[in-house]
């Protein structure tokens, strides 16, 4: 089952560069930059949570445990690309990957996280 876990990971992977693209080619040029992240925050959260949520209607988890090990899978997989990616391919400083992470702030950043991670039991409830 975490093979598949892993699988259906990487879509998510791909929604999330095409949320980027669409933010720097449209609303991008007209917002903030912070404004911008955090309407792509929300984007993200929609786009991803409809992902899920079919995600998990057909390949349902079989109990409450396995529905929030896929989350935490699936969290520690973004984190892990999102820093390894953004440092060594995007070059950019570990100082502005972790800015993202500062909610006082108002990089909203964490919420996609979260969501990625209470995703998967929340609809094992509702389902």
């Amino acid at each position: 089952m975490i093979l598949l876990y892993l699988l259906a990971w990487i879509p998510m992977v791909l929604i999330a560069i095409v949320n980027g693209i669409i933010r720097e080619t449209t609303y991008g040029k007209y917002l903030r930059e912070l404004q911008s992240h955090q309407v792509s925050t929300l984007t993200a959260v929609v786009v991803l949570g409809f992902y899920m949520w079919g995600l998990t209607y057909f390949l349902p988890s079989t109990s409450s445990f396995q529905a929030l090990a896929m989350g935490i899978i699936w969290l520690g997989l973004t984190v892990i690309f999102e820093f390894t990616f953004g440092h060594y391919v995007a070059k950019q400083s570990w100082q502005k990957l972790l800015e993202d992470y500062n909610l006082l702030a108002g990089r909203v950043w964490v919420i996609v996280l979260l969501w990625i991670m209470t995703a998967p039991l929340l609809f094992y409830h509702l389902h």
